[in-house]
């Protein structure tokens, strides 16, 4: 039997050339490298934004990961009582910019929507967030 998407392992050379988007649906850079701290635990990511400026961003802070990078959101930020759904337009307009393709989903390749009130990414077509 084989592992389900959720189980599978992330390699560093996977992750490195990944995008990364904000819970916002807007580019934050590209991962460069990953990298540790000695004496403290966790990992964290290298990431490069359009200025050629390195930010390290912790792994507590990366909501997911698949064909890319998406943080978590803010912990001042709340969620509205109603879900919101909109479609991945801001990060479309960010990756035309960039020559490069909507955010799909990892298992179908269909376009995934942000869903505001819980702050991910959905795919309609598996039924699950990614």
């Amino acid at each position: 039997m084989s592992k389900s998407q959720k189980d599978k392992s992330l390699t560093k050379d996977k992750l490195i050339g990944m995008k990364v988007i904000n819970a916002d649906g807007k580019l934050v850079g590209t991962v460069k490298d990953v990298g540790f701290t000695v004496g403290k635990v966790g990992i964290f990511l290298n990431v490069e934004d359009e200025d050629g400026e390195i930010q390290d961003i912790p792994w507590e802070n990366i909501q997911g990961a698949a064909d890319f990078v998406v943080l978590k959101p803010p912990a001042s930020r709340t969620t509205e009582s109603i879900p919101v759904v909109q479609t991945a337009q801001p990060v479309q307009q960010v990756h035309q910019a960039s020559h490069t393709q909507q955010p799909v989903c990892p298992t179908c390749r269909n376009p995934l929507s942000y869903i505001q009130q819980y702050q991910r990414w959905y795919c309609y077509s598996c039924k699950k967030y990614v």
